[in-house]
């Protein structure tokens, strides 16, 4: 199976925030392929990896950093596949990461979800590979209705809402 998305983490202390992503993209029936490399620890790795991605069948890349969170953007700056960045709590309350992944130079960009969005990251993707794919379109909006059924759920019987003077 080729994976057509990659998940990359700085660090194996990020994959507790990128499981989220991986769980999603199994859900969807999206191969994908989980990698630790570092931007600044293995830098040769994180070079060849992105330079051969396209070449290995990768159509989106998710990658997670926290702190200097240079990973998102040192990959982007060596492909032209789509890549996603995940700025992962580590310090600053992630702020940091999430800044540094965002604000990329002109002309290299990194889309960027919420601080430790991974599952938004998976989602993401998923649009982006359903562009070209019906099947995973229907997916993914099996999975909204699925949101929205939550939702609606949880309006008709919300639990431990016990008032007395409540009116609705």
């Amino acid at each position: 199976m080729t994976p057509s998305v990659s998940i990359i983490t700085g660090s194996m202390s990020d994959w507790p925030v990128m499981e989220k992503a991986a769980q999603f993209l199994d859900e969807m029936e999206i191969p994908f392929e989980v990698n630790v490399l570092s931007a600044h620890r293995t830098p040769e790795e994180v070079e060849r990896f992105a330079k051969g991605a396209r070449a290995r069948g990768v159509r989106v890349i998710i990658a997670a950093a926290g702190m200097a969170a240079h990973l998102g953007g040192v990959i982007a700056s060596m492909t032209t596949l789509p890549v996603i960045g995940v700025p992962v709590n580590v310090t600053l309350g992630g702020m940091d990461a999430l800044l540094s992944t965002v604000q990329m130079p002109p002309g290299i960009p990194v889309a960027t979800v919420g601080i430790n969005g991974a599952l938004n990251a998976a989602i993401l993707s998923a649009q982006i590979l359903s562009l070209g794919d019906e099947s995973l379109q229907q997916r993914l909006l099996n999975h909204r209705e699925s949101l929205k059924k939550k939702v609606m759920e949880s309006r008709e019987a919300p639990i431990g809402m016990t008032f007395k003077h409540k009116t609705n």
